[in-house]
């Protein structure tokens, strides 16, 4: 049997179907990979501390819902094979991620982020913007974005409550995933890029990231 060959308004309507998986859809859907904490026991955490680690990972599931938008809209937005099979690849495993922060979440007893469908529709402007500006600028933003995500989830490792294994595992192998992504975008033609974008994207990521750990 041959491959099918989706043209543009498959895309836009598989696109669609994403969206309501990333954003709408609120129970857990099966994932390719298990969690990290699939095996870890859960420990007892004070109310406090329980709050915080909730409000972690709303932040880092936000950021993942940013990222699958991103990616799908930078997947579309190439006539490259080699560098939409990239993105694509990237997505399933930021797929994962999105997936381990929600059940860490319903185990918190937290809710995702109000703001979700806002953030999704927000960077995939973005990602759709450095699609268009071609594909080594795209492979570069991809780059960019998974060293400041990197840097993100470092920070998250250690503000997590000490006893808050579970956590810790999903954000300590989501730091690993993303600079293989990053990696593999600057071997894939990626390019450094200005100063002055770099700038303008943590200034997005602090609004998101502000907002969420609250909304």
């Amino acid at each position: 049997m041959q491959n099918r060959q989706y043209d543009a308004a498959d895309r836009l309507i598989m696109q669609f179907d994403q969206l309501l998986s990333a954003v709408l859809v609120r129970n857990v859907p099966a994932f390719s990979r298990p969690s990290p904490a699939a095996n870890i026991t859960d420990t007892s955490l004070t109310e406090a501390e329980r709050r915080e680690s909730e409000r972690l990972m709303r932040v880092n599931h936000a950021g993942e819902v940013c990222a699958q938008a991103l990616y799908h809209a930078q997947a579309l937005s190439t006539g490259d094979k080699t560098v939409r099979a990239i993105m694509e690849r990237s997505a399933e495993e930021e797929g994962d991620h999105l997936h381990w922060c929600r059940q860490r979440l319903m185990e918190l007893k937290g809710h995702t982020s109000y703001l979700d469908p806002f953030w999704y529709a927000g960077s995939f402007a973005i990602g759709t913007a450095a699609g268009l500006a071609g594909d080594r600028f795209s492979l570069g933003f991809v780059a960019e974005t998974e060293h400041q995500v990197g840097e993100h989830l470092h920070r998250h490792l250690r503000r997590l409550p000490a006893g808050d294994a579970k956590s810790w595992a999903v954000l300590n192998q989501m730091a690993e995933d993303e600079a293989r992504h990053g990696a593999t975008a600057m071997a894939g033609g990626g390019v450094a890029l200005p100063q002055v974008v770099r700038t303008l994207m943590r200034l997005c990521s602090r609004v998101m990231t502000g907002t969420a750990y609250w909304l």
